[in-house]
């Protein structure tokens, strides 16, 4: 899995910047995604092939801030990311006369800087939260990686108040992409409504239809992981949501942007063609 994600993920970006036809602010904010997808799977799954393989799962303190960070990091960037396509299609199906003026270069750039940016701070504020713990009254990681939520259960003194900082913090940073996306959307079933044709409406459902579901999968099982673990007491529950919106959702993203998708197949034939030919 690991490895298809990486390889797929790949071919997004080098077709992406290989082609001239896809150099489109779609296509350019579906290969930001697709690099934040590729770190974002690699701050986890390499570490728990080495501790399946060796048998040895100890990670140390600074290490474990690391991975913890460049997670929150990477996973950021995929929500801003995904905010921001949402924003891409209300603009392509609202606003289609505007687009290219709209979505320009430079708004394109501003805009994933803005999502680095955004992610940098979230990641900074869960750190200090739990830079503030300690001591810990155990050293086992009910899940796979080091969950910010997980760290927190183990601190000895009463991280009441922490959990609350931290839950503030990831409302704040998980609710407005959330708010963006619903509002996006919102407009643009607005819109398809009011188109008269059927082959209209099916253009536009299609062409939103895989970034929702995307949308749907990884904000779902994080949503569950996040918010069940301040409800319930289920490690297993929350270690197998967790390999779904980490893994599985970034091996998802070529699949359901690509391969469907008539454009980038003939760009990526045309690049592999090209290194055939060479």
């Amino acid at each position: 899995m690991y490895l298809v994600t990486m390889l797929g993920n790949l071919l997004i970006i080098l077709a992406v910047t290989a082609d001239p036809h896809l150099h489109t602010p779609m296509y350019f904010f579906l290969s930001n995604l697709s690099l934040a997808d590729m770190g974002f799977v690699s701050t986890t799954v390499p570490k728990m092939i080495v501790n399946i393989q060796t048998h040895n799962r100890v990670i140390s303190y600074d290490s474990c801030l690391t991975q913890m960070s460049s997670f929150i990091i990477f996973g950021g960037m995929g929500c801003m990311l995904l905010t921001v396509m949402a924003y891409d299609r209300f603009v392509a199906i609202c606003h289609p006369l505007h687009y290219t003026v709209i979505m320009n270069p430079c708004v394109c750039c501003i805009f994933i800087v803005v999502s680095f940016f955004v992610s940098f701070l979230d990641s900074q504020a869960q750190n200090l939260i739990v830079l503030q713990l300690t001591c810990f009254k155990d050293v086992e990681i009910s899940n796979f990686f080091c969950d910010p939520s997980q760290l927190l259960k183990l601190a000895c003194s009463d991280a009441f108040t922490n959990n609350i900082v931290m839950y503030l913090v990831g409302a704040i940073f998980g609710f407005l992409p959330i708010s963006g996306i619903f509002f996006s959307y919102y407009k643009i079933l607005s819109s398809i409504f009011k188109v008269p044709s059927s082959g209209g409406k099916y253009k536009a459902f299609s062409t939103c239809g895989y970034h929702l579901s995307v949308v749907c999968i990884f904000y779902g099982t994080a949503l569950a992981v996040y918010l069940g673990s301040a409800v319930s007491q289920s490690p297993r529950k929350d270690a197998v949501a967790s390999v779904i919106y980490t893994v599985v959702t970034p091996m998802l993203n070529p699949f359901i942007y690509s391969l469907r998708n008539r454009d980038f197949k003939g760009a990526l034939w045309r690049f592999l063609s090209k290194i055939i030919s060479c």
